[in-house]
């Protein structure tokens, strides 16, 4: 009865991944390796070598087992596989994101609790395959083992080539296994193909004299994605806010234009999208994005620097050294430490968007005698969508931020919001109309004639939102005083006011600098547009 005990719980084990990603347990009832190893180890004789086998196969089903979740996860979260070559730095951020949420403590005691859950785990996996040595079956029961052995070796061999005599057989350590080996391989091949196109076709500043003595702002909005327009459950939050702020634009004198753009991520990793954007190439993961930050590829950073500008980044999310804004080469970078804020964190949330928008236009850009370029990363509608600020109508009060004290235990605190998935939908919609509706009322007192506003959402928010399948589809609004400014986007398949086309077709946000060079840049300065392969070096199957 051990090898059946053994086998039983490494079965579900193994399938705890799979029953995760796909939510149902049928039709996914076996896995091949967990009944193999059953057999194979109850037939091993208790010996030194088997010992040492015994700790080999340890180690695989936990690091086919870790994978395997890390893969529902990336499902879940990120709408895309899991690459281990490329995503493990995301650990990281995992700890950063729970240190928002929920405290440094509860942070640490989470990822201490985690790693005490896998030892106890892996031990217990020791212990199955210890007791499966411990058997002794002899005779019939020895023969029958034997067969099941050869049995199970025969069906697995039949589901990796492709032929699956049982539906509710699969063998799921095996394709982790053998899924992620590809990836590194691919990865590496990859690696090397981005690698000779950043050095043999390199892109270096130009200048761009028609966005020339301009305030240019690339505004992204986070998890602002065209899900919160095309989908019943958030547009009827989201469209009357566009509404009113087309009309608020249109009483001060504003135009605006709008349209979709792809990102190349969904749920996180909002870093990718904005050096996508800024670069011109589809950064779509974090080597591409390291390669990137140490080539000499320019950027619009460049290109706006060379047009006169001076440039800026406002990353009120940046708590920590952050050497990668010194690599995009920015004149001025205001991270969290570096904006005099007095009101209280929002949970993951450093401070509100309005804050940010008010002390952006008080404090840096007004003082300025320089044009500027200005990246800027808008956070109050980052997960997990607590609390809901009202968008304050006398912008004079906001002044230090500490009137925002009262909203810091405003609402449930996400432990208790992210038990009720319908609540958190709920919340989606709402935090990312605060942050549209604060950047439309700031855009009403912040933009003029000699302003081009570019307001964006960095990604789609994670599938546990927009459902599985979702575009890579965000909005993008281009607002400015002059209207000759924005003819050029309508020339793109833009459309005039805030409500974008439908998002199927849509270019990559890869050809926002392209755009730039060829509609505002010099006469025959063109970026060559890459073609899709060449765009998106990194997609994952």
């Amino acid at each position: 009865m051990r090898w059946l005990i053994s086998g039983l719980l490494l079965n579900i084990l193994v399938l705890i991944p799979l029953w995760w990603r796909y939510t149902e347990v049928t039709p996914r009832l076996i896995a091949w390796e967990a009944w193999w190893l059953a057999a194979l180890f109850t037939l091993l004789p208790l010996a030194a070598w088997s010992l040492a086998l015994r700790g080999l196969a340890v180690a695989l089903v936990m690091a086919g087992v870790l994978a395997g979740l890390g893969e529902a996860a990336a499902q879940l979260a990120l709408g895309r596989s899991l690459n281990v070559y490329l995503d493990l730095p995301l650990l990281r951020a995992v700890y950063h994101l729970l240190q928002g949420n929920l405290g440094q403590v509860a942070a640490v005691l989470a990822m201490v609790g985690g790693a005490l859950l896998i030892a106890i785990v892996t031990w217990g996996v020791a212990r199955l395959l210890a007791n499966a040595l411990a058997a002794r079956p002899v005779g019939a029961w020895r023969w029958l083992l034997a067969s099941l052995l050869a049995g199970v070796t025969l069906l697995a061999g039949l589901e990796i080539a492709g032929t699956r005599l049982l539906p509710a057989a699969r063998t799921p350590l095996i394709d982790t296994w053998r899924y992620q080996a590809e990836q590194v391989v691919a990865t590496h091949r990859a690696r090397q193909a981005f690698s000779e196109r950043l050095a043999e076709s390199p892109s270096p500043a130009r200048p761009l004299p028609g966005l020339e003595e301009r305030d240019v702002i690339l505004a992204f909005i986070e998890s602002y994605g065209v899900a919160a327009l095309e989908d019943a459950r958030y547009s009827h939050v989201l469209l009357p806010t566009l509404a009113e702020m087309e009309e608020r634009l249109a009483a001060a004198g504003l135009s605006v234009v709008s349209g979709v753009l792809d990102a190349p991520i969904r749920g996180g990793q909002s870093w990718l999208a904005h050096a996508t954007a800024l670069s011109g190439l589809w950064i779509d993961n974090q080597l591409w994005y390291r390669l990137l930050l140490d080539s000499e590829q320019a950027t619009l950073v460049d290109d706006f620097r060379a047009t006169g500008q001076r440039t800026q980044t406002l990353m009120p999310a940046i708590t920590m050294l952050w050497p990668e804004g010194e690599a995009y080469g920015f004149d001025d970078i205001y991270a969290a430490a570096d904006i005099d804020y007095a009101g209280p964190p929002l949970h993951w949330v450093t401070m509100p968007d309005q804050f940010v928008l008010d002390y952006y236009q008080r404090r840096i850009r007004g003082p300025q005698a320089a044009p500027l370029f200005t990246q800027m990363a808008l956070i109050s509608s980052h997960a997990p969508w607590t609390p809901i600020l009202p968008v304050l109508e006398d912008w004079e009060l906001i002044a230090d931020g500490s009137l925002f004290a009262p909203w810091e235990h405003a609402g449930d605190p996400p432990e208790v919001l992210w038990q009720d998935i319908e609540r958190i939908r709920d919340h989606y919609a709402w935090s990312v109309n605060y942050s549209v509706k604060a950047t439309a009322r700031w855009a009403e007192r912040a933009v003029d004639d000699n302003t081009l506003l570019i307001m964006l959402g960095d990604h789609q928010a994670a599938p546990l939102i927009t459902g599985e399948g979702a575009s890579l589809g965000v909005p993008v609004h281009i607002i400015s005083g002059d209207a000759a400014l924005l003819a050029p986007f309508l020339e793109r398949g833009f459309v005039p006011g805030s409500v974008p086309p439908p998002s199927e077709g849509a270019a990559g946000m890869d050809r926002l600098r392209g755009w730039l060079h060829e509609d505002f840049g010099e006469p025959g300065a063109e970026l060559a547009p890459l073609d899709n392969d060449q765009r998106r070096p990194g997609a994952t199957p």
